[in-house]
């Protein structure tokens, strides 16, 4: 049979446009079958245990995550990547790795594991490798919390006026005498980590616009340094306690992009 010049640029056209719908298909199933992230590993900071969590884990739960909280012993960076790491090796599969405070720090060193996804920081300190976190911090203004700081036996700990008025600003009394009594103190060697996790993972931010405990123009700083993606809280320190929800949601955002 002779195919004319009309009939052979119908189907060429005709084959390039099945090539095309099937590269599509192909990269839609290249997408579809990327593991879903089903594990979240959060992880508290200074002067706070694993309960700092407690009204965000029921919601990460209700939306079908497995969840674990680190317990940090706080005695020494070192230690508390190690519980970090400990609990990345306990969960199968892609994993969101989220940190309050301190424990950005951690996580800043641990966020390399390999079924780390994504990183979330929470008000939290997000170290360069090799920074000294107090010089960095020492160029913003000094946080209202300093001024209750106690150090006694190579720990340090929150006096509980400062607690209150400081750190658990904007969480109600009764709930922040809670948290004071179970505050885990920090050692006061100071952590500087060999790597910067944010470097290699994608990252989220929650800034606290009413922070007492790290200065929010510090963690704005942080949060543009690593190209996160940041939300701003109406919160102070304990946003993950006064605005659970919120955080839950950035979290959620992270395990669907990361």
């Amino acid at each position: 049979m002779v195919i004319n010049r009309r009939q052979f640029s119908a189907v060429s056209a005709g084959a390039a446009a099945a090539t095309l719908a099937g590269a599509t298909t192909a990269r839609a199933t290249t997408r579809s079958s990327k593991p879903a992230v089903r594990n979240v590993v959060l992880v508290h900071g200074a002067y706070a245990d694993g309960s700092s969590w407690a009204k965000v884990i029921p919601l990460l739960q209700a939306a079908g995550l497995n969840v674990i909280a680190v317990q940090n012993p706080l005695t020494s960076l070192a230690d508390d990547v190690a519980a970090t790491n400990f609990a990345l090796a306990r969960v199968d599969g892609p994993t969101v790795l989220v940190a309050h405070s301190y424990g950005g720090t951690v996580i800043s060193e641990a966020g390399l594991a390999p079924n780390v996804t994504g990183l979330v920081y929470v008000a939290a300190r997000a170290p360069e490798a090799g920074e000294d976190f107090a010089a960095l911090a020492a160029k913003f203004p000094t946080p209202p919390v300093n001024s209750g700081i106690i150090t006694s036996g190579g720990f340090k700990f929150i006096n509980q006026p400062a607690f209150l008025r400081d750190f658990a600003n904007g969480v109600p009394r009764k709930e922040a005498l809670t948290l004071y009594a179970a505050q885990g103190p920090l050692s006061t060697a100071a952590p500087t980590t060999s790597v910067a996790a944010w470097h290699q993972r994608p990252s989220w931010y929650a800034v606290s616009k009413n922070d007492r405990t790290i200065d929010p123009d510090l963690e704005r700083f942080m949060a543009r340094r690593m190209g996160a993606t940041t939300i701003e809280v109406d919160s102070g320190h304990l946003s993950l306690v006064a605005h659970p929800e919120v955080i839950t949601r950035l979290i959620l955002r992270a395990t669907a992009k990361s």
